[in-house]
Formats: structure tokens, C-alpha cells, sequence
């Protein structure tokens, strides 16, 4: 067992409903919800629910030095693990909730791509609202939402909740095909135009028109 997968797993017994899964992502599935990643520019990158990093690494090769990565994890453990294995990281010890704040605090006006590792289905409906309008504060009709679900948990009610969810939210939820290599297998949502974005844009904001 390697050292992120024993961590992943001690943290999840002991808080299963904030890490949400027992074992870290898989290359594949890292490679498809960070795909979104612009291969040019210095774009504002923002990961939310990191844990041990299986986004994170993909999320740094493709972006090779450019752009401002910041990681939001509301675990200290894991926080400290990612640190230490991704300098290049700004990680957060935060809930993901105060995303639009701490941009603010950041200077930063928006997110060119949100990447989440979050266990949505294992949050209560509130919460997903929640976090669905911290995301969608610091998007612009540009922006790229990304977030995966388990296949075999799919038709389950929270799951099947939070689908519903993304297409009130965004005109764009595409499901990609599901990645059979990832333990257990799973499938990523690619969502974007946010659809009160434009309607709630304030005079003098980043966002622009689609």
C-alpha cells in the first residue's frame, strides 16, 4: 500500500463524509477531469477537495510552471501531505464554501477552471446548494466546472440528486464515458455557463457575455 493510498483510507474511516472515497483517484480519471486545463496563458486554477494529490499532479503537469493553482482541502492531513508534494501548490486548509472569499483575499477575480474531488453524493442537499454557488460565484460563462461520480452509485438517490442539481445549475452538463480502470469505476461531469452568471453579473465584473 502506498503512502497517499494509507493516508486516503486512515482519513476515511475516520471521516467518511468528508473524504468520500477509500483509495485515491486513478491516472486516468485524473487525466479526464483536468482536461479542461488550458495548455497556454497564466490561468487561476482552483481544486476543491484535493486529498492526497491525484488531480493535483496533473492538474501542475499541464499547467508546467504557468498560471496560480490554488488547493482548497478542509482536512489538516492531507493538506500537509499535498504541500509537502506539490510545492507549486497553494493549498488551503479551508472549507470549500469560502471559495469566492478566499479569491478575494488572493486578488484574484475569478477561475478559469474549478476542478472537484468532492463527495457530493454523500452531502445533504443544502450543502451541494452550498458549494454549487460558491463555484458558481467565481465563474464566468468561459469558465470549466469539473467534478466525478461513481458508476455503480449513480442511480442512487444523492447521486441521482446531485445531477439534477448540475443541470439547474448550469445550461452544460455533459457525462463523460466511464474510466473502468479507476477503483471503483467512475465518470466525470464537465458542466459550464453557469445559468444566473450572466443575469447576476454585477457593472464592472470579470465576466463578460457569452
Amino acid at each position: 500500500m502506498t503512502n497517499d493510498t494509507a493516508l486516503f483510507l486512515r482519513q476515511w474511516i475516520r471521516s467518511p463524509g468528508t473524504v468520500g472515497a477509500v483509495a485515491p483517484s486513478s491516472r486516468r480519471l485524473a487525466e479526464t477531469v483536468t482536461s479542461p486545463v488550458p495548455h497556454r496563458g497564466d490561468p487561476v486554477i482552483v481544486e476543491l477537495g484535493p486529498g492526497t494529490g491525484a488531480f493535483t499532479a496533473e492538474i501542475q503537469r499541464r499547467l508546467g510552471g504557468r498560471g496560480h493553482h490554488l488547493a482548497i482541502e478542509i482536512n489538516p492531513r492531507m493538506a500537509d501531505f499535498l504541500a509537502s508534494r506539490n510545492p507549486g501548490v497553494e493549498v488551503v486548509v479551508d472549507d470549500a464554501a469560502r471559495l469566492p472569499q478566499l479569491l478575494r483575499e488572493r486578488g484574484l477575480a475569478g477561475a478559469d477552471v474549478v476542478v472537484s474531488g468532492l463527495p457530493w453524493a454523500a452531502f445533504s442537499e443544502e450543502t451541494q446548494t452550498l458549494l454549487l454557488d460558491a463555484v458558481t460565484a467565481v465563474m464566468t460563462p468561459h469558465t470549466a466546472f469539473t467534478t466525478f461520480a461513481y458508476s455503480f452509485a449513480k442511480r442512487l438517490p444523492p447521486a441521482r440528486r446531485f445531477r439534477r442539481r448540475l443541470t439547474e445549475t448550469f445550461e452544460e452538463v455533459v457525462p463523460g464515458r466511464t474510466v473502468w480502470r479507476n477503483v471503483p469505476p467512475a465518470f466525470v461531469y464537465h458542466a459550464r455557463r453557469p445559468r444566473l452568471a450572466v443575469s447576476a453579473a454585477s457593472p464592472g465584473s470579470s465576466g463578460s457575455p457569452a
